[in-house]
């Protein structure tokens, strides 16, 4: 079969509208969900539910980056970095945005379809969050923090679907998640502060105004905190606290990122969040296989 070129260059579009060329975004939400997925399955988690995981992540970060770009068509248009996405740009419609988000979404569906009832039931407040979160940023004040709740709605998915319920313990992972993501989310948001303000956007970059850089590195010590306790909780050995360690030191460089505000540094900082993530998952990694 021959693709000619004008669907070459649809599929190429389609990609970027869904920001495959830029997978920082999936692996923001892969990490917190990986930490759930070693440690419900205490450092052996089901093959089939990682691959489950890992490209569900994919799709339904690929879902949210469709219903975004949607939802912020007459707001991307405004605003430097955002003009020439596909959709502001006019390359593709408003129609078949809805209908790739929503391919993705029912995809995504079917390898939930493959867990259990409880993982299922997960799935649908899971829905609900991803598509509304682009809409808080019209009334909410702090819509990273809803942010936190989509990115890390994975937490008490994969304890569903490996252990078979939700514990208390999948909520502290999911509040240090939210925290995380107000602290790299709020470096993101202040790339695009200035425009923000003229739209009328609420943003925590804004809303911080000229504590951003306080509030940024105090969610940091919230998150390692939170995530120490669990360690403490699950008694978890000296490799684990090694990986918090290295984020600590990771979060002091996005202090020198951040800490004059320019927009290069700010968004480097908020790039460099996906070894803050992955860093925590080594150190849980190393932990249960010495363990074994």
């Amino acid at each position: 079969m021959t693709v000619s070129p004008r669907m070459l260059d649809r599929i190429f579009l389609y990609a970027k509208l869904v920001r495959l060329d830029k997978p920082i975004g999936t692996l923001l939400l892969l990490w917190p969900t990986l930490w759930a997925l070693w440690i419900a399955a205490d450092g052996k988690p089901s093959g089939k539910l990682v691959f489950i995981f890992a490209f569900g992540t994919l799709l339904m970060r690929s879902a949210g980056c469709a219903i975004n770009d949607y939802a912020d068509r007459d707001f991307d248009k405004h605003v430097a970095r955002t003009q020439h996405r596909p959709l502001t740009s006019g390359k593709i419609s408003g129609t078949e945005v809805l209908s790739i988000a929503a391919l993705l979404a029912v995809v995504a569906f079917l390898l939930v379809l493959q867990t259990n009832k409880l993982t299922v039931a997960l799935s649908f407040p899971a829905l609900f969050i991803a598509v509304s979160y682009p809409y808080t940023k019209r009334f909410f004040a702090i819509p990273q923090a809803y942010l936190g709740i989509a990115f890390g709605f994975g937490i008490p998915m994969a304890f569903a679907a490996q252990a078979g319920a939700v514990p208390l313990l999948a909520w502290a992972l999911l509040l240090a998640n939210i925290f995380w993501a107000v602290a790299y989310d709020t470096q993101y948001a202040m790339v695009d502060r200035d425009d923000d303000v003229k739209l009328g956007i609420h943003t925590s970059a804004i809303l911080f105004g000229k504590h951003d850089v306080l509030a940024i590195m105090l969610c940091y010590a919230v998150t390692i905190g939170i995530l120490a306790l669990v360690g403490l909780r699950l008694r978890l050995s000296g490799a684990y606290y090694a990986g918090l360690a290295v984020a600590v030191g990771m979060a002091v460089y996005h202090y020198f990122l951040i800490r004059d505000r320019s927009r290069d540094g700010c968004f480097k900082a908020f790039r460099h969040n996906n070894w803050f993530g992955g860093a925590i998952f080594v150190g849980l990694f190393f932990h249960y296989l010495m363990k074994s």
